[in-house]
């Protein structure tokens, strides 16, 4: 049997079969988390959630996080929400557990979100469900255009520092979190090329390294993994 010869780092768990595609290919890939998320269980974020579940609402949706953090608190409830939500791996959330029709519109960042939010000419206020370590892109761009964000941070991430010793063809990347934890406490190998899930993890890479950098052209878990084995391959 040929032995690997690419060697890729995933620093958040990918889908086994991903694994065994990429194995394939004569890519092995490890996998080793630089960041964990958990829903905040707090009863004034509870009630904020089953308040805002009640109201007639413009939701957005960032984060797959955020979609996990919510729908436990659904209990069979159907909201009167508009969504709009990050596409791929979010979206797809958003779908299997409020319906597609409530799925008002879709974009790969938040940037090009914010800007779909802001070209309703409907929407003066939204309730923005997000992560501790948010970024400001999205709810900056809406309040710049008059549009109130109401914030509901539902989950929290916390890095989690690893020292890599191994030299690796290819690193992927899946957030801005997990690119300020790994460059904390590692640096790397001038021709390792980096991955990226959008350009705001592209652009948070571009802080700790020159190195040259890949950026999937969806905002998918899958995406990412399949640009990375392809790139390799040809």
């Amino acid at each position: 049997m040929q032995p690997n010869k690419i060697s890729i780092l995933s620093t958040r768990p990918i889908d086994e079969q991903l694994i065994k595609n990429a194995a394939q290919k004569n890519i092995k890939i490890d996998i080793v988390s630089f960041i964990e998320t958990a829903a905040i269980d707090d009863l004034e974020i509870i009630n904020e959630i089953e308040n805002a579940l009640m109201q007639s609402a413009t939701i957005v949706f960032t984060s797959m996080n955020a979609v996990d953090a919510v729908v436990v608190h659904l209990h069979d409830h159907a909201p009167d929400w508009r969504i709009y939500c990050i596409g791929n791996t979010t979206k797809k959330l958003v779908s299997e557990y409020f319906g597609e029709s409530l799925i008002t519109g879709t974009a790969n960042n938040a940037t090009e979100l914010a800007e779909k939010i802001i070209e309703d000419s409907s929407t003066d206020e939204v309730i923005f469900f997000c992560g501790d370590k948010r970024r400001d892109e999205l709810p900056g761009l809406l309040r710049e255009n008059d549009i109130e964000v109401d914030e509901i941070e539902v989950y929290q991430t916390k890095m989690i520092q690893h020292t890599v010793t191994k030299n690796y063809n290819g690193i992927l990347f899946f957030s801005p979190s997990a690119v300020e934890s790994f460059f904390s406490n590692n640096k790397l190998n001038e021709q390792t090329i980096l991955f990226a899930i959008g350009n705001t993890t592209a652009n948070e890479i571009k802080k700790y390294s020159k190195n040259k950098i890949v950026i999937s052209g969806n905002s998918g878990k899958t995406d990412l993994v399949e640009t990375t084995i392809n790139f390799f391959s040809t």
